[in-house]
Formats: C-alpha cells, sequence, structure tokens
C-alpha cells in the first residue's frame, strides 16, 4: 500500500508505540488521525505533525465510529488503522485476601480486546467503501498484541488473555476481509521503552532490557512504527502474528 496520500488512524496515537507510529506515517505522507482519551497530548502532537485529533474511547462504540468517520473524511479516504490503546493492570488469580474479583480481569478484557475489536469492525467497514488500488488493496488493519499472548507472566493473567485473543482474531479477520481487498495483521511486541515501562525504577528496567537475547535493551517505540510501515508497503504480509521480541521469551515472573 502506497502510505503517501493515505489516510490514516492511530487508536492510542498520543504516546509510546501509537505516538512513534503517528510520527512514522506522517513522515511518509500519510493524512493522520490521532484517536486518543488524552486530549491534551493527542491535540499537541497533531500540532506538531500538521494532524487531526481526535477524543476517543476504544470501549465506546459511538466514540470510535465518530473518530473513523472523521479520519475517512480526508480526500485519501482512511486506508490504514493502527490500535496501539491498550493497558496492562496487573492482577493474580488469587491474592492475599482469596480470588481476585472479576472486576479487575473484566477492565483489561474490555480495553484490549473488546477495544480492538471495536475499533477493527469499525474501521474495515470504512475501507470497504474505498475505492481499490491497482494491487486490487482497500485498507489495512494493524493489530497490536503481545508477546505476553504466548509467554504471559504470573500476575498477567487478564492481559495475556487480552492480547492472546487480539492474536486469535488476526487470521478470521484476514480471511474474512480478504474479498474486499482489506488486510489484517498483528504485531506482538516484547519489551518497550514505553510509558508503562518509564514508571519503573532504573535498576529495574536495566534488568528487564538484560533479559532479551539481542539485542540486549528494550526495543524503540520507533522500531514498532517502522513495522507498521513495512506492513503497509508489503502486501503479502497479512493474517499474521509478528513477534517484535529481541528473540525474547519470558520468564514466568
Amino acid at each position: 500500500m502506497e502510505i503517501r496520500g493515505a489516510g490514516a488512524i492511530v487508536f492510542g496515537g498520543a504516546s509510546g508505540l501509537g505516538a512513534a507510529t503517528a510520527r512514522r506515517l506522517a513522515a511518509a505522507g500519510a493524512d493522520v488521525t490521532i484517536a486518543d482519551r488524552d486530549e491534551e497530548r493527542a491535540r499537541a502532537l497533531a500540532r506538531e505533525l500538521g494532524a487531526a485529533a481526535v477524543t476517543t474511547d476504544v470501549t465506546d462504540p459511538a466514540s470510535v465510529e465518530a473518530a473513523v468517520a472523521s479520519a475517512a473524511a480526508g480526500p485519501g479516504g482512511l486506508r490504514i488503522s493502527v490500535v496501539c490503546a491498550g493497558v496492562g493492570t496487573p492482577a493474580k488469580l488469587v491474592g492475599r485476601d482469596g480470588a481476585t474479583p472479576l472486576e479487575s480481569f473484566a477492565r483489561v478484557i474490555e480495553v484490549n480486546l473488546l477495544g480492538t475489536l471495536n475499533c477493527l469492525r469499525l474501521a474495515a467497514a470504512a475501507m470497504t467503501a474505498n475505492e481499490p488500488d491497482a494491487g486490487g488493496e482497500r485498507g489495512l488493519c494493524v493489530n497490536t498484541a503481545s508477546i505476553a499472548a504466548y509467554d504471559g507472566q504470573i500476575g498477567q493473567i487478564a492481559y495475556a488473555a487480552s492480547k492472546g485473543g487480539v492474536a486469535a482474531v488476526t487470521l478470521p479477520a484476514a480471511r474474512e476481509l480478504a474479498r474486499a481487498g482489506v488486510r489484517v495483521v498483528t504485531i506482538a511486541p516484547g519489551l518497550f521503552d514505553t510509558p508503562m515501562m518509564a514508571g519503573l525504577p532504573e535498576a529495574a528496567r536495566a534488568s528487564l532490557a538484560g533479559t532479551v537475547p539481542f539485542p540486549a535493551r528494550l526495543g524503540d517505540p520507533a522500531e514498532y512504527a517502522e513495522l507498521v510501515a513495512h506492513v503497509a508497503a508489503n502486501r503479502m504480509l497479512n493474517g499474521e502474528v509478528i513477534r517484535l521480541d529481541g528473540a525474547l521469551r519470558m520468564a514466568p515472573r
């Protein structure tokens, strides 16, 4: 897919992986819409990039529908959707006071899995209305899982379940949307230098970085964004979950 001139929306685009992706797509000439709950940060980045910003809650159908409609209204239509919005609140099945309340798991699954499905269904519906390009393609949906989908650690029950669900959605969604010329690809990052990691003490960050075989460091969000750009350019990438983790396989804790 040609990024230049394409309409692109990045959910969770105000920080971390999403902000890096918004920067990369804007640099390649896309007409970018940054969709995020953090209105102030989204608008600040949008001003910097010459992009648009919409306040969006991925769990709210009306909110996502409005964001997609805004992105699709541009001259290039909506051609690229990237979902980076997510939460990682830890919780074990059984805590000191017994079974963990179900609500502790429900919110993570609501945001990470149902939020992704909400964005995917609405972005894909908008893309099917596009005119196909010379290769018959109408759009690309990139979702974000995690290597926790495969190597979930203790305390990551809900997070691993939600990201495993995002990974599992990839192939059936790609198969369904193939007739419309819409591709679906998921990226499963390992340990990346995102705001979630920024809150950890430096010693903890260094320890985590040292668990990555090579390169022995935290991933740079720009590396995630570069993979998004490559997925856009490579039409044969479809229905696939791509681990981006420096060969890391996480230990139980």
